[in-house]
This record gives structure tokens, C-alpha cells and sequence, in this order.
């Protein structure tokens, strides 16, 4: 199976290294800048009327050669595949930001918690549901 991912923009943050940047976005309250390259500009119309977006991105500096890993605060190492870690086969970094303001193709965010230079693939908006109770 062939696939190709295209990156429609590019992250600019105060984080160099994964050290720098917080274990899950919603910790900070530092801004960031996501760029979208002008190829795209279109399909940023109406973006503005959400606050709330999820923001996929590659994290191009991530391993990718590991299956277990010992999750933030634990002991034991669990399998990739239930922990949020940044090490997994396709390092699709996944965030659910606050859109702070817009101008053309740059949007100011809170809560990104990806690296300077990642790489953007995606933006959706985010609509809070009220799910059923599943307990």
C-alpha cells in the first residue's frame, strides 16, 4: 500500500527539543504560530469561526522503532499503542488547541505542544459533544 502525506504548513514554537516542550499541550499557556503555506490559503475560509482545532502534525523527530515504552510517571513499559508517547511507527502528533487570532495564512495558538519546524498535516475543527454516560 502506497501512501504519501503532503504538509500543507509548518509549526513555529519556542520548543527545539523535546525536552523543551510540555508533556501534553494543554499544560502551557505559551503561544505558538502555525503557518500554512499560500497553496492552501483557500481552504483556511471560515476557520476563524472556531476556537477550538485539532491540529495534526508530523513529529519528525520522534523514534520510530520502538513498540514499548515506560509512560510519563509510571514504572512498567506498556505497548505504544496505549500510551500518548511521541515514539510509535507513523509519529502523528495530535493536539487540540485554542485559536488566539488569525491573520491570512499564520494563526496564533495556546496548547501546541510540537516541536519548531513540524511539519502541519491537517486542521479540523473541534466541537464539544455531550456524549451518553458509558460507565
Amino acid at each position: 500500500m502506497d501512501m504519501e502525506l503532503i504538509p500543507i504548513g509548518v509549526i513555529n514554537s519556542q520548543y527545539l527539543t523535546k525536552d523543551d516542550a510540555p508533556r501534553q499541550g494543554r499544560y502551557s499557556t505559551e503561544t505558538s504560530t502555525i503557518t500554512v503555506f499560500d497553496e492552501f490559503l483557500d481552504g483556511l475560509d471560515g476557520l476563524d469561526l472556531n476556537k477550538y482545532l485539532i491540529i495534526l502534525y508530523w513529529q519528525d523527530r520522534a523514534e520510530r522503532d520502538k513498540l514499548k515504552v515506560i509512560p510519563y510517571g509510571k514504572t512498567e513499559k506498556r505497548g505504544i499503542f496505549s500510551t500518548r508517547a511521541p515514539v510509535r511507527p507513523n509519529p502523528i502528533g495530535f493536539c487540540l488547541i485554542e485559536l488566539v487570532d488569525m491573520n491570512k495564512n499564520k494563526l496564533i495558538v495556546k496548547w501546541l505542544d510540537a516541536l519548531d519546524g513540524s511539519p502541519l498535516l491537517d486542521i479540523k475543527p473541534f466541537w464539544k459533544l455531550d456524549l451518553p454516560d458509558i460507565h
